[in-house]
């Protein structure tokens, strides 16, 4: 018969991945990233260092996974934005939702953290690029695709370059502190670039 007290080591091991990327959030709100280390983030989740860095690289690794708990996992298949056929009204709503992100310090902190450590991390920056940056382009770019075939933007628009006039412009606010991420903000940035793009 089973020891049914038996402890299951999956289940450990997911308990135990959980809390290394709890602690690393927590650290970095409270302490700034450039003070968070591997033995801060073992510490304060009750793990060995080997634990760390038998499922992470870096520091670096273990902050990107830890910004990625906190989405609705990008690298699914299938992800998509909303589509009720009116493409202001759901540029609007993911820009909205992008903003409150940006200015919620759960999310403003690992983000920041994530970010410092791509511009000197080659190896984070390829990750970042293949398991975050692209699946959302691809789903932002499906969608515009989508308007473009319903004639709410014009045919030969480049959404390369929409989805930057779009976004740009809310990340330098963002990185330079320079104003409020607001819905109104946000709007006004969907309104601009749809006023250049449709046809």
């Amino acid at each position: 018969m089973p020891d049914a007290k038996k402890p299951n080591p999956a289940r450990r091991n997911e308990r135990s991945r959980h809390a290394i990327l709890d602690a690393a959030r927590e650290l970095i709100r409270e302490v700034g990233y450039a003070k968070v280390s591997i033995e801060a983030i073992a510490a304060r989740a009750g793990v060995g260092k080997q634990t760390i860095y038998r499922w992470w690289p870096s520091k670096g690794a273990v902050i990107f996974d830890s910004f990625l708990a906190l989405s609705d996992n990008p690298e699914q298949e299938g992800m998509a934005l909303p589509d009720t056929g009116d493409i202001e009204a759901d540029l609007k709503l993911v820009m909205r939702a992008t903003a409150a992100e940006f200015a919620d310090p759960d999310f403003e902190a690992p983000i920041r953290a994530l970010n410092s450590e791509i511009i000197s991390n080659p190896d984070l920056a390829a990750q970042y690029r293949d398991r975050l940056a692209r699946p959302v382009q691809d789903a932002k770019k499906a969608r515009l695709r989508s308007a473009q075939q319903a004639g709410q933007l014009a045919p030969d628009a480049d959404l390369d370059l929409l989805l930057e006039v779009l976004y740009a412009p809310l990340h330098q606010r963002w990185l330079h502190r320079s104003g409020p991420l607001t819905a109104e903000y946000a709007d006004a940035l969907v309104d601009i670039t749809l006023k250049a793009f449709r046809p």
